[in-house]
C-alpha cells in the first residue's frame, strides 16, 4: 500500500542530515577542487562525524560497513545530501564507489570483500568501473570489443576504455570483457577486478569534459596483456551484464535522487533571489513570468520526486523496476536542466558566474543526458515495455474491437 507519510527514523535522519549540510557541507564547497574534490585534511574530518551519526554509506548493508537504509530512506536521504557537489563524497554515497561496492557485496567472495570492498565500504580507497569504449556504441554493451583470456591460472586482458570517471586516484577497477564469444550475447562477458598497480594497467589520459564535480576525473584508460589471478574474476563467469545490472539499475536511481537535492536548492536559490532583486520598481518574484518559472519548477520537481520514490519502493518490495529506472532517468534530467537553467535566468548575468553554484550545476546537469544510458535508450526501455503489456493484457480485453 502507498502512503506518504515519513516514518519518525526518516524524519530524525533527514533532520540530521539538514542540519549536518548547513553546518559542515555548505560552507567547504568553496574548498572544492575540480575533478579532485575535497583535500583530504577536509574530506576525512567531515566522513568521520557522519559515521558517527550513523548515516555513512547509506546504500550498502550494516554487515558490509554501511547504515543498511532501503532505497526509500535512500532517496529521502540522498535529497538532502544531493544538493552539494560534495555531499555524496562526505557521507560515503557516490557514484562510481556506490555501485562498485553494491556488485561486491552480491557478488564478491569472501576473500573479495576483504580485499576490496570493506576499504572501499569504509572510505579509504577509491574506486572506478572500465565498461564504455571509443571505438563502439556505449549505448550497446554488446559490442565491447575488451577480451579477457584464461591462460593457466591467470586471465589475460586487453582493453581500450574510456569516461573511466574516478580512475585517477583509485585502487582498482572493475574491468568487463569478453570471455565467452560463442555464448549467447547476454553470456558472452564477465567483471574482473584489476589493482591501478598492475602493470598492464595504464591510464592514458584525463579527458577533459563539461562539469568538474567528479573526484578523479574521467579518463581513457589501456589494459595492455594485463594479467590477473583466476581469482579476480568478480562473480560467475559470463554474467558481467546481469552483474553490471546490480550497479546500472541502483547507480541510475542515486543519481536521480541527487538530482532531486540539486533541482530543489535550484528552485530555493530561484526564489531567494527574486524576493530580493528589484527592476522597475518591482521585486522579480512580483512578475508572472517568473512566478511561471517557479510553478513550472515546483511541479516538475514534485512529479519527478514522486516517481522515483515509486520506483525505490519498487525495488524494496524486490521489483527489478525497470521500466520506472528509465522513466525517471531520462524525465528526471530534462527536470534538473529546466530547473537550473530558470534559476539562472532569474539570476542574469550573476547566474553565469561562480558566485553561485548554478554556473557548475549547469554545465553537469548535460550529461545527466548521456551518462548511464542516453535519453533515447531510456525513452525506448518505456515504449517497448508497455507495448509488450499491452499485447499481453490486449487478449480478452472487451474494448479492443476492430472497426
Amino acid at each position: 500500500m502507498f502512503h506518504f507519510s515519513p516514518s519518525a527514523e526518516q524524519e530524525e535522519m533527514v533532520k540530521k542530515a539538514t542540519a549536518f549540510m548547513e553546518k559542515y557541507v555548505y560552507p567547504n564547497e568553496k574548498h572544492m577542487v575540480p575533478h579532485r574534490g575535497l583535500p583530504e585534511e577536509i574530506l576525512k574530518p567531515l566522513q568521520q562525524k557522519v559515521k558517527d551519526m550513523g548515516l555513512w554509506a547509506a546504500h550498502l548493508p550494516k554487515e558490509a560497513g554501511g547504515a543498511g537504509l532501503g532505497l526509500v530512506s535512500l532517496g529521502l536521504l540522498s535529497e538532502v545530501v544531493g544538493r552539494s557537489p560534495i555531499g555524496p563524497y562526505i557521507f560515503g554515497s557516490m557514484a562510481p564507489d556506490a555501485g562498485n561496492g553494491e556488485i561486491l557485496w552480491h557478488a564478491g567472495t569472501e576473500e573479495q570483500k576483504r580485499k576490496y570492498l570493506y576499504p572501499l565500504a569504509n572510505g579509504e580507497i577509491r574506486s572506478c568501473f572500465a565498461m564504455t569504449e571509443p571505438e563502439v556504441s556505449g549505448s550497446d554493451p554488446r559490442l565491447l570489443q575488451a577480451t579477457a583470456v584464461l591462460d593457466g591460472d591467470e586471465w589475460v586482458i586487453n582493453a581500450h576504455k574510456w569516461f573511466t570517471t574516478g580512475a585517477l586516484g583509485s585502487s582498482f577497477s572493475i574491468v568487463v570483457a569478453k570471455t565467452d564469444p560463442d555464448a549467447p550475447p547476454h553470456k558472452q562477458f564477465s567483471l574482473f577486478i584489476v589493482e591501478n598497480e598492475n602493470p598492464g594497467f595504464e591510464i592514458v589520459r584525463e579527458i577533459p569534459v563539461i562539469g568538474d564535480h567528479f573526484t578523479g576525473g574521467h579518463c581513457e584508460v589501456r589494459y595492455t596483456n594485463c594479467r590477473v589471478p583466476k581469482e579476480n574474476l568478480l562473480g560467475a563467469r559470463g554474467e558481467g551484464f546481469k552483474l553490471a545490472q546490480i550497479r546500472l539499475g541502483t547507480g541510475r536511481i542515486t543519481h536521480a535522487m541527487r538530482w532531486i537535492g540539486i533541482a530543489k536548492r535550484s528552485l530555493d536559490l530561484m526564489i531567494g533571489y527574486s524576493l530580493k532583486r528589484e527592476t522597475r520598481g518591482s521585486r522579480l518574484a512580483d512578475y508572472q513570468s517568473i512566478q511561471n518559472f517557479i510553478a513550472d519548477s515546483a511541479v516538475e520537481i514534485e512529479a519527478f520526486r514522486l516517481m522515483t520514490l515509486k520506483a525505490a519502493w519498487l525495488m524494496d518490495q524486490g521489483d527489478e523496476a525497470r521500466k520506472e529506472i528509465s522513466a525517471i532517468k531520462y524525465f528526471g534530467a530534462k527536470v534538473l536542466h529546466d530547473v537550473i537553467d530558470r534559476a539562472i535566468q532569474v539570476h542574469g548575468a550573476l547566474g553565469v558566474t561562480g558566485d553561485t553554484p548554478l554556473e557548475g550545476f549547469y554545465r553537469e546537469a548535460r550529461t545527466a543526458r548521456i551518462y548511464d544510458g542516453p535519453d533515447e535508450v531510456h525513452r525506448m526501455v518505456v515504449a517497448r515495455s508497455l507495448i509488450k503489456e499491452y499485447e499481453k493484457n490486449k487478449e480478452g480485453n472487451p474494448c479492443e474491437q476492430t472497426m
